[in-house]
């Protein structure tokens, strides 16, 4: 996400032009699902250029991002199963309630449904195999 979003729209529309791209290419309604409370880090060094700040989601929430969409693998789309599970691992979960911990410190007002409870138990089975 680039702010501010005035400037964002600007550069995106001279991006288009240069790149001969339609000049709505750069969908900025991702904004709508992220969390109240956001977790990143920057990203230290020179290579991005002056005045650009470049910064990237922390595991936890980027987990706590996928879990809330847990979108299934369809024909032509990996969905976002794999990545949770990848994930799971990385951050050594074990339990529901572990997860649960990790997804309310982002959307402390949203639960789990019935069936991403049921994914998320699966996925876990799968990450925690040997």
């Amino acid at each position: 996400m680039v702010h501010p979003s005035g400037v964002a729209k600007k550069l995106a529309v001279e991006v288009a032009k240069e790149l001969e791209l339609p000049e709505d290419w750069l969908n900025d309604q991702v904004r709508l699902f992220l969390a109240e409370k956001e977790a990143k880090r920057r990203l230290v060094g020179d290579e991005f250029g002056p005045g650009l700040r470049v910064s990237v989601p922390t595991a936890a929430y980027l987990l706590a991002l996928k879990l809330r969409a847990c979108r299934p693998p369809l024909p032509g789309y990996a969905g976002d199963y794999d990545d949770i599970r990848f994930l799971l691992r990385k951050m050594e979960l074990r339990s529901l309630p572990e997860v649960a911990a990790v997804f309310e410190r982002f959307f402390p007002h949203d639960g789990f449904s019935d069936s991403q409870r049921e994914v998320i138990e699966q996925l876990l089975r799968e990450a925690t195999k040997p």
